[in-house]
């Protein structure tokens, strides 16, 4: 990959997905760049950026975002936040619904990626809500395609739950027999309340709508670049209702982005309430 080749790819990465990839990254970028050429049946990097210039490129963009992107998951990964969502979100919004003419709890879980965090969501919201008339909905974006449809169909390996508790796992998954032996899938119920799209968190427009008692956005800023980071923290607290509450990871901070977001715990936010 030579050096004209690594600047317009990752210049154009970041125009399309604000994802923003160091000189560091070169060496990552042609090996997972090369994966495309066998795919598309190109013998050279050169012939890959005439692709991606070409007026049908929009597919194989979305085929170089899914390869360059990392999609490091785990069920009830940073497990204080989904006891923070269960001890302090619901009964709080729960007690606000009536008086706010709220039908329905919802939560965005902003970069999903292969389905844990949205489904660890569920199960939290599930069992917060057992017995509660308040139905929950859940809106689970990720940039990638790939990982969507994986995400979807809700089928992991028996390794993939070792975070969630027994009592849960025979709950809300159904284990697999014969040739999905040692798989497990969330149970129909438990999908039906998550909805999954793709979502490119700097379109123009979003494609959720209404605002949110919660959303998570963790460990996916750590790609952006302080700008980005800042239009993004300012354009998901707008999605909030007053009070509501903004997740980003544990490794991640807002110090030095200017937002109106009131600090509660270190990775957690709050949209101011309504004066």
């Amino acid at each position: 990959m030579t050096d004209s080749e690594f600047e317009f790819i990752r210049t154009l990465i970041y125009e399309r997905s604000r994802i923003s990839l160091g000189a560091d990254k070169r060496e990552l970028v042609a090996a997972r760049v090369v994966k495309r050429l066998r795919a598309v049946r190109l013998a050279s990097i050169a012939a890959y950026c005439r692709l991606l210039r070409s007026p049908d490129s929009e597919e194989e963009f979305i085929h170089l975002i899914d390869v360059v992107s990392t999609h490091h998951t785990a069920f009830f990964r940073e497990n204080g936040h989904f006891q923070f969502i269960r001890e302090q979100v619901v009964p709080e919004m729960l007690a606000r619904a009536r008086p706010e003419r709220w039908s329905t709890f919802r939560a965005w879980s902003a970069a999903c990626s292969s389905g844990e965090e949205p489904y660890s969501l569920a199960i939290t919201l599930a069992e917060a809500l057992h017995g509660r008339a308040w139905p929950w909905h859940i809106e689970a974006t990720d940039i990638s395609h790939r990982v969507l449809d994986e995400a979807a169909a809700g089928i992991y390996d028996e390794h993939a739950l070792d975070p969630v508790a027994g009592c849960h796992r025979r709950a809300h998954f159904q284990r697999g027999i014969g040739p999905q032996a040692g798989n497990y899938r969330v149970k129909a119920a438990l999908r039906s309340g998550v909805h999954f799209r793709p979502c490119n968190l700097f379109a123009a427009s979003l494609p959720v709508s209404g605002l949110f008692q919660v959303i998570l956005c963790r460990n996916v800023m750590i790609y952006f670049d302080r700008a980005s980071q800042q239009e993004l923290v300012n354009r998901l607290a707008r999605q909030l209702v007053p009070g509501g509450y903004l997740l980003v990871g544990h490794a991640e901070s807002l110090t030095g982005i200017e937002h109106l977001l009131q600090l509660v715990q270190p990775a957690v936010y709050r949209q101011p309430l309504a004066a």
